[in-house]
């Protein structure tokens, strides 16, 4: 993580922004049910579903995976969900869990506490079981939903089952008031909630082809963080059996008496200070009072909601538990983008006017990297660039993201297998607004995502680019598979650690990916392990 203070309290409007602009039961498994001779219909453990299927493909949308967290039962942890008699509706995705709306009122609709669902994407019906992605999605665990990521493609195309799943957010997914548990046990039920989830596709996803004992976790950036939190919390342990960490920053934890303080003053804030009545408060209170998230920490600074370490769901911090070998033991695909922070600089330059004028540069890296703003500003000097906004998002990139994913991939290496890479298409497919900038945003944040997913909301890929989907969709299935990425397309993937002189690391390029072992010195992650005190 970079060193001294990094203090970005912007950046969770900004990731709700993009949010925006881009999303244009528990026990014993059941036995396999027969076959149907219908394939848009699955029985679960909870009932029946009635999907949609097309040519390539078949999907379940809004599915109950644990009872609505409503009433006395908001702040607690997931219960089973209910069952059903008949036929339920699956064609249709279900509400978002409750989120701020902040700067567009967008946010707020749709939106529910009875929003624990998932969607189930499957590839055509045959007798052969199928491996399983399940995905996190991201927004900095206070915006997003399952709902924005189309997985036809995986399906079809990598012929594996993709799960993706809500999961409760902000203050009702995260907040560590004292009075709503046992001590130590309170917060990360938003976390929880992915556990639940992880438990139903263990008990149920055979019902839909696919194969409970080959069980992939990923997620990008909140939900990258979220597998890396499943790789050390007690109760993920045996829920899957591989993950993958997308632009994932997990170095950023609160503890849990940061955590409870900051859950203490939020609930004084809107009218339930009484610890001796505060958790009936929190409970009654009508939603939009708590749609405002509770803030615990940023990218090194105090900015983000999230799950808190040191508590009975999460006992130990990820990066401490990697560099100790106390992760779970099973491979890993991690990377992230090639400029990773122009995503952010250019929503608060949409967002907020900020236009990065090289007098304010020195001012923008104080606040951000505290007392080692000078080393940074020699590292990174302006002239090195052509314009102080990707100065500055090329610093954060490294010292926030690059030099993170890498000393984790390190660390994990030491015990299991881990494929590591760096999405490197500086043309990829943006939204409009993020084309209408002043400089380039390049291989930004999330921007990866379109080559796996159909998100909508950017052009078309190239021929070029639509080759290099297809390989990424090849490695990932691949991997999701048998834990190694491969494709008949492209060049092989080694291991990380394999090469003396770093990485390897797999570069992403719609021109040819390329094996390259630099990306350490390319991203000066030396320098930034030097600023570690």
């Amino acid at each position: 993580m970079p060193p001294g203070p990094v203090r970005l309290p912007w950046l969770p409007a900004l990731i709700l922004a993009f949010v925006l602009i881009v999303g244009c039961t528990s026990g014993a498994a059941p036995e396999p049910p027969e076959p149907e001779s219908d394939p848009a219909v699955v029985h679960t453990a909870a009932g029946v579903l009635r999907g949609v299927v097309a040519d390539d493909h078949r999907f379940f949308a809004g599915i109950p995976y644990a009872a609505p967290p409503v009433g006395p039962l908001r702040f607690r942890p997931p219960e089973p969900s209910r069952g059903w008699a008949g036929e339920r509706d699956a064609t249709r995705a279900g509400p978002r869990c409750v989120q701020n709306p902040g700067p567009d009122p967008e946010f707020g609709t749709n939106t529910d506490e009875d929003c624990l669902s998932l969607n189930v994407w499957t590839p055509p019906v045959s007798e052969q079981k199928r491996p399983v992605m399940v995905w996190i999605h991201g927004g900095a665990f206070v915006n997003g939903s399952s709902n924005v990521y189309d997985a036809r493609w995986l399906a079809a195309r990598g012929d594996i089952v993709v799960v993706t799943v809500n999961y409760r957010l902000g203050t009702l997914g995260f907040l560590a008031h004292p009075a709503l548990g046992a001590p130590g046990d309170v917060g990360n039920y938003g976390l929880a909630d992915q556990q639940a989830a992880l438990r139903w596709v263990r008990d149920n996803i055979s019902a839909f082809g696919g194969d409970p004992q080959k069980v992939t976790l990923a997620g990008e950036s909140a939900g990258a963080m979220s597998v890396c939190d499943h790789l050390v919390a007690p109760a993920s342990s045996g829920l899957f059996r591989a993950a993958v960490i997308q632009s994932g920053p997990c170095q950023a934890q609160a503890d849990l008496p940061t955590g409870e303080q900051r859950s203490l003053d939020y609930a004084a804030g809107v009218g339930c200070g009484d610890p001796a009545t505060a958790a009936d408060c929190l409970r009654t209170l009508p939603t939009d009072k708590l749609r405002r998230p509770v803030w615990f920490y940023g990218i090194g600074a105090d900015e983000l909601a999230g799950p808190v370490t040191g508590s009975a769901v999460l006992p130990t911090a990820p990066p401490v538990a990697f560099a100790e070998g106390a992760a779970a033991r099973l491979p890993v695909l991690i990377g992230t983008t090639r400029d990773e922070f122009t995503l952010f600089v250019a929503l608060r330059y949409l967002q907020e006017g900020q236009r990065y004028t090289a007098e304010e540069y020195p001012g923008l890296l104080a606040d951000t990297f505290g007392p080692n703003a000078g080393a940074v500003a020699a590292r990174y000097p302006l002239e090195r660039y052509d314009s102080p906004a990707l100065a500055y998002a090329a610093a954060v990139t490294d010292g926030a993201f690059a030099c993170v994913s890498d000393r984790m991939a390190r660390d994990l290496s030491a015990h299991q297998p881990v494929y590591a890479y760096e999405f490197d298409d500086r043309q990829a497919p943006a939204p409009e607004p993020l084309r209408t900038l002043p400089f380039p945003v390049g291989a930004s944040h999330s921007l990866e995502l379109r080559y796996l997913f159909d998100v909508g909301g950017a052009p078309p890929l190239s021929p070029a680019q639509q080759t290099l989907s297809d390989q990424m969709i090849d490695y990932w299935s691949s991997f999701v598979a048998d834990g190694v990425p491969a494709s008949a397309d492209g060049p092989a993937w080694p291991r990380f650690g394999s090469d003396p002189a770093g990485g390897p690391y797999l570069s992403l390029r719609p021109d040819g990916n390329q094996v390259t072992t630099g990306f350490a010195d390319e991203h000066q992650c030396g320098f930034w392990a030097s600023l570690e005190g």
